[in-house]
């Protein structure tokens, strides 16, 4: 027989007339009463409250003794435990392992793609085991669109994970991304490279057709080895960039650590910049007046410098270390908003605490600042209504650790329970 045509094999394989598996409906979560010794909503700690629970959705919080659960729910008591809205985590890379194991130019170009997926499977585990049951994924770093495919298969409960944002290829100048090579040989690039008008339209439009949930760009980047970052793409490409992304509901972020590259994608308008490492306290101020928010992954460059030999608390700091302590310092004294997220990736995943944890210990925030900036403000700065807070009617995304993470932050890390979507996660 002659095979089939394509368009006639697909025809029939997607016809109505074809018998399809039935489709069933998942079983509803179970109603949830959960009774810690406290609870964070968000903003405030609350001892004695509880929190009540119908299908996905919070129903209730309060006082525990004014809670009345209904007939069949399931009541957790939680005794000595905080109970608060799962964590955000606002920048890591799934697709990637810390570089100290494998370095990110061999990652991109000798992990074969399936390799790449699995080992993401395992971190996403692990970040949901760390109590951030939502997480921006920003690049998939030379894997495609590998990202969406995770982010379905969580969605779908085939394997556990936070809820994914998801950033696909991002957008780099030609040129100017990585790995570099020899110049006579082409190889895969970690971003996708375009320019100008008609490609950069064309690019976003792409990314957000194969499931971008948000369009990231590289305002700034090393063009050469050894070379310091330099802006990349013009002010009138970011700002089409944006304006092409935000008609199709997308928000867009920048990679950006000079005073240049961050001043023209704060102009563009972006949701956030990403790093900052070389931001004054003018360009904060800019950032401040225009509702930019930094999201500035301290615990990046803080595990970089340690895999390069960095002996921290014995050897000097090194000089990345010292600029990113005044860049913080600047931004503190600016008022700009902070997003939580630590570029997990670079280190390893479940181990998302660690840029809390560095911004409270060195930078001068307070634990309840970095709490807060974990849950409620990540949810406000990242545009996620429906989480970052216990209220009636948000997604019951919720967390209990031991001790009380307003007053120690790296009491988040004693995860006792973690229910998303009302389920509790085993």
């Amino acid at each position: 027989m002659r095979p089939l045509p394509l368009l006639a094999f697909l025809f029939l394989t997607s016809s109505p007339l074809r018998a399809q598996p039935p489709v069933t409906s998942p079983t509803a979560p179970a109603a949830l009463l959960l009774r810690p010794a406290a609870v964070f909503d968000g903003q405030t700690l609350h001892p004695g409250w509880a929190v009540l629970t119908e299908g996905d959705k919070i129903k209730a919080v309060g006082p525990a003794a004014q809670l009345t659960a209904p007939a069949g729910t399931r009541t957790l008591e939680l005794p000595g435990l905080t109970l608060l809205p799962g964590l955000i985590e606002g920048h890591s890379h799934l697709l990637l392992h810390p570089y100290n194991e494998t370095p990110w130019n061999d990652q991109v170009l000798l992990e074969s793609e399936a390799l790449r997926v699995a080992r993401a499977t395992a971190h996403a585990r692990a970040t949901l085991a760390a109590g951030f049951t939502t997480a921006r994924d920003l690049g998939s770093e030379g894997a495609g669109y590998a990202d969406v495919g995770l982010k379905q298969a969580i969605d779908r409960g085939l394997i556990p994970g936070p809820r994914l944002l998801v950033a696909t290829r991002a957008l780099v100048a030609t040129g100017s991304y990585g790995p570099k090579l020899s110049v006579d040989i082409e190889v895969p690039q970690g971003a996708q490279e375009a320019d100008g008008t008609d490609n950069l339209i064309r690019a976003v439009r792409e990314q957000i057709g194969k499931g971008a949930d948000i369009i990231k760009v590289y305002a700034d980047y090393r063009w050469g080895p050894g070379e310091p970052s330099r802006p990349t793409f013009s002010q009138d490409e970011l700002n089409l960039i944006v304006q092409t992304a935000r008609s199709a509901g997308r928000p867009v972020v920048a990679h950006a650590g000079t005073p240049e590259g961050m001043r023209r994608a704060t102009l563009a308008g972006v949701q956030t910049i990403e790093h900052g490492d070389g931001g004054t306290l003018e360009i904060f101020k800019l950032m401040k007046q225009s509702g930019v928010a930094l999201c500035p992954t301290v615990a990046a460059g803080d595990a970089v410098a340690q895999y390069r030999g960095w002996q921290k608390g014995t050897g000097p700091e090194p000089e990345r270390i010292q600029q990113k302590r005044l860049s913080m310092k600047a931004a503190l004294q600016s008022g700009v908003e902070l997003a939580i997220g630590g570029d997990a990736g670079v280190f390893a995943h479940g181990d998302n605490l660690r840029e809390a944890e560095l911004l409270v210990r060195e930078y001068g925030l307070t634990s309840l600042q970095a709490l807060r900036g974990l849950t409620s403000t990540n949810a406000r700065l990242f545009q996620l209504p429906d989480r970052g807070q216990l209220k009636p009617g948000l997604l019951a995304d919720m967390v209990a650790v031991s001790g009380d993470p307003t007053q120690n932050i790296s009491a988040l890390r004693v995860v006792k329970l973690v229910v998303k979507g009302g389920v509790v996660v085993e």
